[in-house]
């Protein structure tokens, strides 16, 4: 079937440097922190002709995934890709995102894409390419916010894990981290969870739990479960408004001497929320301490009591 081509270009100028910009389009994977519309990043490839990556993201309120073939020119800074969604068939869509230097704290970022239309098939695909052109505007518009914090970026990340050893199988600890809609009644800070999943394994979990000021706060995670790998990974899409962007991955790891559990942690601040939220004086710092202690004593509690489901089971065997 023939098709036309509906191509869109984007611009934007941003209050950063252009090697500063790059690196963020460059490097994909921390994009699910940076980016509120990302859920998920995955290099799958990598090679001298470039990268493929699995992303997931949201479209209009539903996860979407998408495979995407990316050839970086760091000489140019610029990015071209091709990708695929299931939900069109046979579409190939096409990019070239670009970076060009105006002068050492500014640059121009843009965007071009191309996405072909099957003819006869315009009415259908209208509403497709009219979602194209917004996701187009809005991962411009995020990432010009981020690159225009570059001075203050290392300050306002952060990533950390926690670990448990685990002495039980495998497929009740990753049974205890995916019935999240239990949590309510079995981990000390959380106060209650609602969790729909409309689409196998793809969870969308609202959770009430008590934050760092002793009050409860309402976040939304989309939690994407991976059971043949033994991982969960958890984006919250509404969060504390301390943090501008939050990832949780959960991962079981089996060695020679039994089974390793992570939570590893990642974390942008809301630079603006640092005092509204922790009191006048509180510095960048200070609220990086209090985050990485809350988050890790809550990951640290459901941690120990997955641990303790799968051995008690094991001794109860015994």
């Amino acid at each position: 079937m023939s098709s036309r081509a509906h191509s869109a270009e984007h611009a934007v100028p941003v209050a950063a440097p252009a090697g500063v910009v790059y690196g963020l389009l460059a490097d994909a994977v921390r994009w699910p922190v940076l980016l509120p519309s990302y859920v998920h990043v995955e290099r799958v490839d990598r090679d001298v002709s470039g990268e493929l990556l699995h992303v997931w993201d949201l479209s209009e309120g539903r996860v979407r995934r998408r495979s995407v073939r990316r050839v970086l020119y760091p000489e140019d800074r610029t990015v071209e890709s091709q990708e695929t969604d299931p939900a069109l068939p046979g579409v190939l869509t096409r990019g070239t995102w670009s970076v060009a230097f105006v002068d050492d704290g500014r640059c121009v970022l843009t965007l071009r894409r191309q996405q072909p239309t099957p003819v006869g098939r315009e009415p259908r695909f209208a509403a497709v390419q009219e979602a194209f052109e917004a996701q187009l505007r809005a991962d411009l518009a995020q990432i010009r916010d981020v690159a225009e914090t570059w001075d203050r970026l290392d300050e306002l990340l952060l990533a950390f894990e926690e670990s448990v050893r685990v002495s039980g199988a495998a497929e009740l600890v990753y049974d205890f981290l995916y019935r999240i809609e239990d949590w309510a009644d079995l981990i000390p800070h959380v106060e209650w969870t609602g969790v729909t999943e409309d689409l196998p394994g793809v969870q969308v979990a609202d959770v009430d739990s008590c934050w760092i000021d002793g009050g409860t706060v309402t976040s939304r995670a989309v939690r994407l479960c991976f059971p043949a790998a033994g991982r969960i990974v958890h984006k919250e899409v509404v969060l504390p408004e301390l943090l501008a962007g939050h990832t949780v991955e959960w991962s079981l790891v089996p060695d020679q001497s039994g089974l390793r559990v992570l939570c590893a942690h990642f974390v942008m601040l809301r630079e603006a929320a640092v005092g509204p939220v922790l009191g006048p004086g509180v510095t960048t710092a200070d609220a990086r301490h209090e985050v990485r202690a809350w988050l890790g004593r809550a990951s640290a509690e459901a941690l120990a009591l997955a641990k303790w489901r799968a051995e008690s089971a094991l001794r109860h065997v015994g």
